[in-house]
C-alpha cells in the first residue's frame, strides 16, 4: 500500500528475503511481488499469500475473505506501535489555524473507503460532514489531494502520516505549500493478510518470515526506506472499531485534477 516507484527496490528486497524464508519452510512463494493486479483482485484472489490492505476496506469489505497475518510498525510522525493517524493538511497560506475555522470549505479525498484519507478525517470533524464541508473533491491518491490543496481545488486534506513520511523524504516538493494544523485519532495500521482459508502453518510460516527479514542486518537500508521498524499481532477485535465510524459525505466536486502515476495509498 506504500510501494511510492523510488521504494520499490525496498519492497521487492524485503519480500525477496520473506520468500526464500518461506520456501525454507516448506510454504511456495513467488521469488517477485505481483503488482499488476486491481487491489480488489489481489484481495479476492483464492490462492493470495500475502499483501496489505487498509484496515477500512478489511473491517468493512473483505473480512470474510482475508485473514490477519500481521500489522507493521512504522517509523514515522503521527505513528503509535502499530497504530497510525493523518495528517490534516491545508495551504501554508491558509488563514485558519485549526480544524473548526475550515467549516464549509471544501476538502480533498483520496477515496471515500480510506480509512487515513475519510473515515478517519470525517470521525474528528465537529458536525456531519455533510454538514462541515461545502463540497468534496475526489483526486484518487494522497499525493493528488495534497497537490489539489497547494493547487486551490481544494481547502484541507487528511493524509496518512506514513505517505506523509515517505513522500517527506522521497518527494519534499509534495510538500511545498502546506502545512499541518492537526491530526486525526489513532487507528489500527494497515495490516498484512493472506487468504481467508490460509492454515495456522501457513499464518505462523508468514510471520516468523516477516520477522527473520525484519531483523536480518542486510536489509536494514531497505527497512530505513521503507520505514518499517517490525511487525505486532493484531487481532480482529483492533479493528472491530473501524466501521462504527461515521461515513457520510459531502456533495462530491466534478472538478478533475491531475493524477499521479503512483499507487494508491490508503
Amino acid at each position: 500500500m506504500y510501494d511510492l516507484p523510488e521504494i520499490g527496490w525496498a519492497t521487492d528486497a524485503l519480500w525477496s528475503a520473506v520468500a526464500a524464508r518461506l520456501s525454507e519452510a516448506g510454504v511456495a512463494a513467488a521469488p517477485a511481488l505481483s503488482r499488476d493486479p486491481t487491489l480488489n483482485e489481489l484481495w479476492t484472489d483464492p490462492a493470495l499469500l500475502l499483501s496489505q490492505t487498509c484496515g477500512n476496506p478489511y473491517a468493512r469489505q473483505y473480512r470474510d475473505q482475508l485473514r490477519l497475518v500481521a500489522t507493521p510498525r512504522y517509523a514515522a510522525p503521527g505513528c503509535d506501535g502499530p497504530r497510525y493517524s493523518s495528517w490534516l493538511v491545508v495551504r501554508e497560506d491558509a488563514p485558519g489555524k485549526a480544524l473548526a475555522d475550515f467549516r464549509g470549505t471544501v476538502c480533498a479525498v483520496n477515496s471515500w473507503g480510506s480509512l487515513s484519507g475519510w473515515v478517519a478525517f470525517a470521525a474528528v470533524l465537529p458536525e456531519p460532514p455533510d454538514r462541515f464541508f461545502r463540497a468534496a473533491l475526489v483526486t484518487g491518491a494522497h499525493v493528488d489531494s495534497m497537490a489539489a490543496v497547494v493547487a486551490g481545488e481544494a481547502d484541507i486534506a487528511a493524509i496518512d502520516c506514513v505517505t506523509y513520511a515517505l513522500l517527506q523524504r522521497h518527494r519534499p516538493r509534495a510538500l511545498a505549500g502546506l502545512r499541518a494544523i492537526g491530526r486525526t485519532d489513532t487507528a489500527p495500521g494497515l495490516p498484512l493478510v493472506t487468504r481467508r482459508d490460509a492454515t495456522d502453518e501457513t499464518v505462523e510460516a508468514l510471520r516468523s518470515a516477516l520477522r527473520g527479514a525484519l531483523a536480518d542486518p542486510a536489509l536494514a537500508e531497505a527497512r530505513a526506506a521503507l520505514l518499517i521498524e517490525g511487525i505486532e499481532i493484531l487481532g480482529d477485535a483492533d479493528y472491530d472499531a473501524i466501521p462504527a465510524l461515521p461515513i457520510s459525505t459531502p456533495p462530491q466536486l466534478s472538478v478533475p485534477t491531475r493524477r499521479s502515476a503512483t499507487a494508491p495509498a490508503p
